[in-house]
């Protein structure tokens, strides 16, 4: 069946600061029911686990490295930072 595609109005305002990780202050579990994108620099970005807009970074996993309770381990790329719905 077709569903009805949400309008800008059904979508809460992207905030400035993301974070995919559902333990962490900055997850806003409301924007994630959305398709959300990245843009980095000009390019878009499928692999951002964070974003901050106004301090310019994000963060992505540093290859299949571990930290010691498992969880992937993150490096901060500084840049122009876009956020938007697809």
């Amino acid at each position: 069946m077709n569903e009805p595609q949400p309008t800008p109005t059904d979508r809460p305002a992207l905030p400035d600061r993301l974070s995919t990780d559902p333990r962490s202050p900055h997850h806003l579990t409301a924007a994630f029911e959305h398709g959300i994108g990245i843009r980095f620099n000009g390019k878009e970005r499928f692999d951002v686990e964070e974003y901050c807009i106004s301090e310019g970074w994000i963060k992505v996993p540093a290859g299949r490295t571990l930290d010691r309770r498992g969880q992937p381990l993150m490096i901060k790329l500084k840049g122009a930072v876009e956020a938007f719905y697809r």
